[in-house]
């Protein structure tokens, strides 16, 4: 089959490999008909996520028809079906509390010592995204092998097509579950930093669940417009002072709730992040966090952050004393996808949520290097691309 394989740092090619096989009774194989690049898939481009290999096949978006299934799959042939990015057994101790993206389970034993050591524990599996996270072939090629396919694709109604619940893969549950973290109430401000496509579908939910008052940052026009045909007001960091104006949209108490959808990779000119982007490049410091400190220091007393945004290692200068001082809430995470996208999928369905605004190109899956690349250097037109295998 043809697939996506990763290179080297900003070098991905359409190679022809193996095609995937039944390997344990709760597989599948899905034929992708759809598989889109994710924003988390830049840190893996950029070279700043370890356990990434040569000819490894990148991609955690994606949805196809079920080919062949193993013989304690729940899936039947023919099947219509979105896979959640994150690998989930079902049965762990955590994936009985819902709490799907910390599955024990799913990331093979000879996998997990990078992980123990980086963060105390293994993480669960997810599809193509290094060997930190068990090494599984990803989803942005013609097949690709679902594990626990019991528990964790969903079922879609032919009457949607790919483009509408393509996204229950991954952002849209992910932009979910960070409003749901930020606790929102009915009078808040929110603010959230990054308008990408999780940080859009981040606003899209938090005015869902009823936030007063939703303010987005980022410093692309294109992406800002967006955000604000949601309902948004918008903050450009380039053109504006971000706690100034913060202080000053929320009445001089400070927002109630922040939402860091940048992650690990925050852009900007202030000097702290000049030297993170210094010490990224030559593998001093893994992340360059100026949105997350930027928005602990924004949001009011008592307030809550919510962290979807992607970090995978150490972060200097975080303002610890403001969040103890402050008394702030942080939660943060991998998305437990599969708790959502029942739900979702009625909102879809309902006509409640619209996804389709997100997508700005789609090319075939031999281009997909040109939409890596775009998608990296143009990021204020190229909003999101999707692949057709």
């Amino acid at each position: 089959m043809r697939a996506l394989t990763f290179h080297g740092t900003q070098d991905v090619r359409v190679d022809t490999v193996d095609d995937p096989e039944i390997i344990n009774p709760r597989d599948a194989i899905i034929r992708v008909t759809s598989t889109a690049i994710c924003g988390s898939d830049l840190h893996l481009y950029d070279g700043v996520i370890p356990g990434v290999m040569p000819g490894d096949i990148l991609g955690h978006e994606f949805m196809g028809e079920v080919v062949e299934t193993g013989p304690l799959s729940t899936l039947v042939r023919g099947q219509r079906v979105v896979v959640p990015f994150t690998i989930s057994c079902g049965r762990c101790f955590h994936c009985s509390r819902e709490e799907f993206s910390a599955c024990d389970n799913s990331n093979p034993a000879e996998k997990q010592d990078l992980a123990e050591k980086a963060y105390g524990h293994a993480t669960s599996g997810i599809f193509g995204y290094s060997h930190m996270t068990g090494g599984y072939s990803g989803g942005q090629a013609e097949f690709v092998r679902v594990p626990f396919s019991d528990v964790g694709p969903i079922v879609v109604p032919e009457r949607l097509d790919d483009e509408q619940v393509l996204f229950l893969s991954d952002i849209l549950p992910t932009g979910w579950m960070a409003a749901e973290n930020a606790q929102i109430e009915p009078d808040d401000t929110v603010a959230i930093w990054g308008c990408g496509p999780v940080g859009l579908f981040a606003v899209q939910s938090a005015l869902a669940m009823g936030a007063a008052k939703v303010i987005a940052i980022d410093h692309y026009p294109h992406r800002l417009e967006l955000a604000r045909g949601l309902g948004a007001d918008i903050i450009n960091f380039r053109e504006t002072n971000v706690l100034e104006a913060l202080m000053d949209m929320s009445g001089g108490l400070g927002v109630d709730a922040v939402i860091d959808a940048v992650g690990m990779e925050a852009h900007g000119f202030a000097i702290d992040n000049i030297f993170d982007i210094a010490k990224q490049k030559i593998g001093i410091g893994a992340d360059r966090a100026a949105a997350l400190r930027q928005a602990l220091l924004a949001v009011r007393k008592g307030g809550r952050v919510s962290v979807p945004g992607v970090y995978g290692g150490l972060a200097d200068k975080f303002p610890l004393g403001a969040l103890m001082e402050k008394g702030l809430q942080l939660r943060t995470g991998q998305t437990h996808v599969q708790r959502y996208v029942k739900d979702l999928l009625a909102r879809i369905e309902d006509g409640t949520l619209d996804t389709t605004f997100l997508i700005s190109h789609r090319l075939p899956l031999e281009e997909a290097a040109t939409g890596y690349r775009n998608f990296k250097e143009q990021q204020d037109t190229w909003t999101k691309v999707v692949l057709k295998p």
